[in-house]
């Protein structure tokens, strides 16, 4: 009675089994074969991923250049404008800030040394060569920011939206398997495979695009907030300069 028993069910899972494998000979998942077996909704899905995944490592690749860049004629220009404006030299240092257009800290330490090279004559108001300086500084900084921070909103916004992107694929796809289901009157694995297959795609393509643009958004915009905090110093230490200079012009 057991061996009849067992004989059953096994026989039984195995009716079931190959009723839902039925048709899988047919199933290929191959990158060609995915691709055919799309809806052209989910195609379009995918060329839009592509689309984003383009533009996203565009921005990295030029920000980490920029960056890059800046970093390295920024450590050039520290100490050689530090040695002029030690000397007194403020024509020299804006020179040397003029060789290094890269370098994030010269952008904003010409602006207030030029400022402050075309008021230090002026009498009329005591102090405002020193405000004048102050407020090309803040302009000067506020401008570089928004040049160091290009790009980024795009880079953030590919990033929370791309896994949605995948996600109406995903929706796409299990729509175009339940078609498949009704047209063809099966339910297995073969009919199905063409929806599956695209839902599994979109969502993965998604969530390819969207890691590394949040990544690299949170990396990069920790670098910006890391040049900010150099350029503050800098012009905090550029207007202490003009005030010990303006005691020594005016005793």
């Amino acid at each position: 009675m057991l061996v009849a028993n067992l004989a059953t069910f096994i026989t039984l899972h195995f009716h079931a089994a190959a009723w839902f494998f039925q048709d899988d000979q047919t199933v290929q998942w191959d990158a060609l074969s995915l691709w055919g077996h799309m809806g052209w909704i989910a195609k379009a899905v995918v060329i839009v991923l592509f689309i984003m995944s383009g533009w996203s490592i565009g921005v990295m690749i030029d920000r980490w250049m920029a960056f890059n860049a800046a970093r390295k004629q920024s450590r050039a220009f520290a100490p050689a404008v530090a040695g002029a404006l030690r000397d007194g030299k403020i024509d020299e240092a804006i020179k040397v800030a003029e060789r290094n257009k890269k370098s994030h800290l010269a952008k904003v330490v010409t602006a207030g040394l030029m400022e402050f090279r075309a008021h230090q004559d002026s009498s009329d108001i005591p102090g405002e060569t020193i405000e004048a300086s102050k407020r090309a500084l803040e302009r000067t900084e506020a401008i570089v920011h928004a040049e160091l921070k290009r790009g980024l909103g795009g880079l953030a916004t590919i990033g929370s939206t791309a896994p949605f992107v995948g996600l109406f694929g995903t929706v796409m796809g299990i729509l175009h398997a339940f078609q498949d289901i009704a047209s063809q009157h099966a339910t297995g694995l073969g009919a199905v495979a063409g929806g599956i297959s695209e839902a599994l795609v979109t969502t993965a393509i998604g969530l390819f695009v969207a890691i590394p643009a949040v990544m690299m958004f949170n990396y990069l915009i920790g670098r910006v907030e890391a040049f900010d905090v150099e350029m503050d110093n800098s012009s905090s230490e550029l207007i202490d300069y003009f005030l010990k200079r303006r005691g020594v012009r005016r005793p």
